[in-house]
């Protein structure tokens, strides 16, 4: 189903411009440019998320904010164009989900949007939580279990993880920017080289402790598990 969000900003501009970058990604996008009309639309119709400018004419964003989650926990993104750790944790407070500080690049403000509706997505459908099998090789997401031809191998959490999304997309390409997100998430500010060194650890545990080649380096372009 396609995604509906409402943009709550006076600047007409930065309104359109977020509209179109949303509708170019696939959502539906509605502008309002004034607090209470925001807050009309909020309550009286139904949107996936909210995205609110703090300042805004005839009623605040934190007003609407608060109004709002007096009868709904649609997920909200604030917007400001102050750096005010006030603010931020006012809103935070009051029920958003997030916060951005104008100028923002709207990369980041779309890669925000994904995580929140990643997070309210329903739990792992049939296809996720089922045993995933390549070879001999077996993963259990329910259990948090993986064994290869019936020996169990210990792995950490984020070994399991990223073994666990290889094997979602067993045969695909993955890249490392995919696994950085899909894994580590998009806030991620640590060393990017940290897929390599789990896929290492990933390979001392099955493919050299097993003699089994089964995770797939292609050169310059990221991973993937081949069932062969």
């Amino acid at each position: 189903m396609i995604k509906k969000i409402l943009i709550i900003e006076d600047e007409v501009k930065i309104a359109r411009f977020l509209k179109l970058e949303l509708e170019h990604e696939g959502y539906l996008a509605d502008t309002v440019h004034d607090g209470r009309e925001g807050l009309e639309k909020a309550v009286g119709e139904s949107y996936d998320l909210i995205i609110l400018d703090v300042m805004l004419p005839s009623l605040s964003g934190m007003e609407v904010l608060r109004r709002v989650r007096q009868s709904s926990e649609i997920p909200i993104i604030m917007l400001t164009a102050k750096d005010d750790i006030t603010d931020k944790v006012m809103g935070l407070d009051l029920g958003a989900q997030d916060y951005m500080t104008k100028p923002f690049a709207i990369e980041e403000l779309l890669a925000r949007i994904r995580v929140i509706f990643k997070l309210k997505s329903p739990s792992p459908s049939s296809s996720e939580s089922k045993v995933l099998k390549c070879g001999k090789l077996t993963v259990c997401p329910d259990k948090f279990e993986a064994n290869y031809n019936g020996t169990p191998i210990a792995l950490t959490k984020k070994e399991f993880e990223l073994l666990h999304y290889l094997m979602l997309n067993k045969n695909m390409l993955l890249t490392r920017d995919t696994l950085l997100e899909k894994v580590w998430g998009y806030e991620y500010a640590g060393d990017t080289n940290i897929v390599d060194v789990y896929i290492r650890y990933l390979r001392s545990k099955i493919d050299q402790k097993f003699e089994d080649k089964i995770i797939y380096t292609v050169r310059g372009m990221g991973y993937q598990i081949k069932d062969e």
